[in-house]
């Protein structure tokens, strides 16, 4: 298990909840001298018009303070591709996070859909063949979904307020895939927006993606952070899923 970081995220790189002061470093402080840390390099703009717009990009390109963190993320997103094609499960401790950015537009404190791009560059060479998104964030990735909208070779599943594992199990085990990626979204914790999931609930989801992982794609698998913004208790609830997921 390796967790993809560059110090550079650790950069305030704009006033919204998902760029405050000390989000990194909270997660940071529960994962250190547990998992083996793996630097990104940024992606490049061919990268991103995988799946974005030419005037998207150049949208991006013009916030001055954002463009390098974001162009980052999406390295940092690629190169936890990357690690899961190989059989070593990754997570991508990044920000700005990015399932609300479409191929044309962006909100909700992402620029650039890193798990989209990722998803898409493995497939344009042709590494594999169909691929399963799941998400558990505590908000419905619209840029993620408008980004495959009538694809038969990417799924996309946004998790439900309720039986949330029940859920997952029966989607994975119904469906053929050759990779599980995951938007991990910690906004869903009893102590942040969500009000939702306990430690032990971040535990089984990532125990039960390991396992349809392991059972039916070679063990291929790979998670990018999306929300979770209550700092005193995200990097427990981080670490609680990694130690299913790993």
């Amino acid at each position: 298990m390796k967790v993809v970081f560059h110090e550079r995220f650790k950069e305030v790189y704009t006033s919204d909840p998902a760029a405050a002061p000390g989000r990194m470093e909270a997660i940071l402080s529960a994962l250190e001298g547990v998992y083996e840390f793996v630097e990104p390099a940024p992606a490049s703009d061919e990268d991103v018009l995988l799946v974005h717009t030419p005037s998207h990009l150049n949208y991006v390109k013009s916030l001055q303070r954002i463009y390098p963190i974001a162009i980052l993320a999406v390295g940092g997103a690629i190169k936890a591709a990357e690690l899961a094609l190989a059989s070593e499960p990754s997570f991508a401790l990044i920000r700005p996070p990015g399932h609300h950015a479409s191929p044309g537009s962006c909100w909700g404190f992402c620029y650039f859909n890193n798990i989209a791009i990722a998803v898409e560059r493995v497939l344009r060479r042709k590494e594999i063949r169909r691929v399963v998104i799941v998400d558990f964030d505590l908000h419905f990735g619209d840029g993620t979904a408008e980004a495959f909208k009538g694809r038969g070779d990417v799924e996309y599943r946004h998790l439900p307020a309720r039986d949330y594992v029940a859920d997952l199990e029966r989607f994975l085990e119904a469906r053929d895939y050759d990779l599980i990626a995951v938007s991990a979204g910690f906004d869903r914790a009893l102590e942040d927006w969500g009000g939702l999931m306990r430690r032990e609930d971040y535990v089984e989801v990532g125990r039960v993606l390991k396992e349809m992982s392991l059972a039916k794609c070679g063990g291929r698998r790979f998670a990018v952070l999306e929300g979770g913004y209550n700092h005193e208790v995200l990097g427990g609830y981080v670490r609680a899923f990694l130690e299913g997921f790993a």
